[in-house]
C-alpha cells in the first residue's frame, strides 16, 4: 500500500497543488482539525462513493487521525477500482508534530 508522509504532503500543499485528500475520521474530528480534506467518515464511505466516482483515475490521499482508519479506506477504495489511493503516514496526529 502507498503511504506518503507528512513533510512530503506539506511541501505539495506549500506548492498548492491541486490535491484530492479525503479525511475519514469523524464530523467532529474534522471541525477540530482540517487540513482542506473532503469529509467523508469509514463509515460512511460506501454510501457516498458516487461523490468521489469521478477521481478513480486521479489520485487521491486519505487521512484519519493516526493511518489506521484512512489504511481500511485505501484498502477499500482499491477494492472499488480507484487506482491510486495513497495513505497519510501517520495520519492528522503526525501532520500536528510536523509543525
Amino acid at each position: 500500500m502507498q503511504e506518503i508522509t507528512v513533510q512530503a504532503l506539506k511541501e505539495r500543499l506549500a506548492n498548492n497543488e491541486n490535491l484530492n485528500i479525503i479525511d475519514v475520521r469523524e464530523e467532529w474530528e474534522h471541525t477540530e482539525d482540517n487540513i482542506g480534506a473532503k469529509l467523508l467518515p469509514l463509515g460512511e464511505l460506501p454510501q457516498h462513493l458516487q461523490e468521489i466516482e469521478h477521481l478513480k483515475n486521479e489520485e487521491v490521499i486519505v487521512h484519519c487521525r493516526s493511518g489506521a482508519r484512512s489504511a481500511k479506506a485505501q484498502k477499500y477504495l482499491i477494492s472499488q477500482g480507484f487506482q491510486n489511493v495513497i495513505n497519510l503516514a501517520g495520519g492528522i496526529l503526525a501532520f500536528r508534530e510536523a509543525e
